[in-house]
């Protein structure tokens, strides 16, 4: 089970600082969107330029002109870029061949798709990494709930769940043995974020 921290609504200082104070306890490092469209793709290069040794997800959130996209995710130094499960799945197509090509990896994110056939179908198209996610704007009516794990049963996908998850809904989710954990306030938004994120590894390992 892997870490993953969201640099979502932050500056890039604050990015930075809160970075080196989590390195050691983290395994990926995710720059989200509203970072991307703050900063530009260059801030996908930059960090990637001082933590080399971290996979680096650029949460692109691609809809549309998948290849277009994509390759600018991964040109700048992306290891996985997200993509949205509703769109056309030749959309999906593009984006899985550019990563193929550039050595990379496209995770689906699953935010408001309720089918379970939906997530099959995103299957059969090649993908192998979805994202089950409860959005920041829906989570004032509940955070990430075990739930959401029904839509992947069965289906041979490795599976990141996301949603306003913390030290105390974490336990129950483990159980469920997602494949990565993305945190992002539960650690960026605390007053010691290295303690928070020694916290949650912790609860992760059983520590």
């Amino acid at each position: 089970m892997k870490l993953q921290l969201a640099l979502d609504r932050l500056t890039r200082g604050e990015s930075i600082r809160i970075l080196e104070s989590v390195k050691q306890h983290i395994d990926i490092i995710e720059i989200g969107t509203g970072v991307i469209k703050e900063y530009g793709v260059s801030i996908i290069k930059e960090i990637k330029e001082l933590y080399p040794g971290k996979k680096i997800l650029a949460d692109m959130k691609i809809c549309d002109a998948g290849k277009y996209e994509a390759k600018q995710a991964f040109t700048a130094g992306a290891d996985i870029v997200t993509v949205m499960g509703f769109a056309a799945n030749s959309t999906i197509k593009e984006t899985l061949q550019v990563a193929k090509e550039m050595n990379g990896q496209i995770m689906i994110d699953l935010l408001e798709i309720q089918s379970a056939d939906r997530v099959k179908e995103l299957s059969s198209t090649g993908a192998d990494l979805v994202g089950l996610h409860v959005g920041k704007d829906k989570q004032s009516e509940g955070v990430f709930h075990t739930d959401l794990f029904s839509l992947i049963e069965g289906i041979p996908v490795q599976v990141a769940v996301a949603g306003g998850i913390n030290s105390k809904t974490l336990p129950d989710i483990k159980q469920h043995k997602p494949d990565i954990v993305i945190i992002g306030s539960a650690i960026t938004g605390q007053e010691n974020p290295e303690l928070a994120a020694n916290t949650i590894r912790n609860i992760m390992e059983d520590r």
